[in-house]
């Protein structure tokens, strides 16, 4: 068995169980976290129907930032919908056989690959050229830019520019899956590409990229705007009147 083998199996196990516990563990900590405030962002919904509604526009459109700034929305939209396509295309390797509706989108995500770039490119030129952004902006944004963009630039070079063996790829992680290690296919850009992955996955829970979760627990959009109607007591408040 290579080094390289052993080497990305024991990081990715380890990446695995930290990207999962550790958003297991935030997760559970947001929805233990009181909000003693009514402050659901104006005009909001008045019944929980009409926040679920907000709640699947916001995810899916990015309806509030398209209501602040067209530009940032068009990229915004472009790195996610692509970051997701591309997700979903990635599947392929976890599977045996492969979904049917993972085989029809394969074209699609291909693609997507270059709109998640161009997306990520225009946040990050955001960030350097507009100054109010520029001047809030900490070192470890440019580096979640940097580390995401790298990740599409080397898989996008993998599928038009380089040749992966991808049979070899997709046996070695059906493996891991299985506990069942087999040889990993040593190519360059794999190499990088893998490994940012799992960088991404050991610094996932303890970054801003938590707001993928964290939106759903956002008080200013998932409460309803009935203070009128219903008294807002948190738990802990509710213990202390008794």
């Amino acid at each position: 068995m290579s080094f390289l083998t052993m080497f990305f199996a024991l990081l990715f196990y380890i990446a695995a169980f930290v990207l999962i516990v550790g958003v297991g563990y935030r997760i559970v900590t947001y929805a233990k976290t009181p909000a003693p405030l009514k402050i659901p962002t104006t005009p909001a919904p008045t019944t929980v129907a009409g926040v679920v509604a907000r709640m699947a526009r916001e995810v899916t459109l990015f309806e509030s930032l398209f209501k602040s700034n067209k530009w940032i929305w068009l990229f915004s939209w472009m790195f996610h919908f692509g970051l997701l396509l591309v997700l979903l295309r990635h599947l392929r390797y976890f599977t045996e056989p492969v979904w049917t509706w993972v085989a029809l989108i394969q074209p699609f995500g291909k693609y997507a690959s270059i709109a998640m770039v161009a997306g990520l490119l225009g946040l990050w030129a955001r960030r350097i050229l507009v100054d109010r952004v520029r001047y809030i902006s900490a070192p470890s944004d440019h580096l979640m830019l940097a580390l995401l963009l790298g990740i599409g630039i080397t898989g996008s070079l993998m599928t038009f520019v380089g040749s992966v063996d991808i049979v070899s790829l997709k046996a070695f992680f059906l493996g891991l899956m299985y506990f069942d290690w087999q040889p990993f296919p040593a190519h360059p850009l794999l190499i990088a590409h893998l490994f940012l992955v799992a960088v991404l996955m050991l610094i996932f829970p303890f970054s801003k990229l938590l707001h993928a979760p964290g939106v759903f627990f956002s008080p200013t959009r998932n409460q309803v705007d009935n203070p009128r109607e219903k008294r807002h007591i948190v738990a802990w408040a509710k213990r202390l009147e008794q």
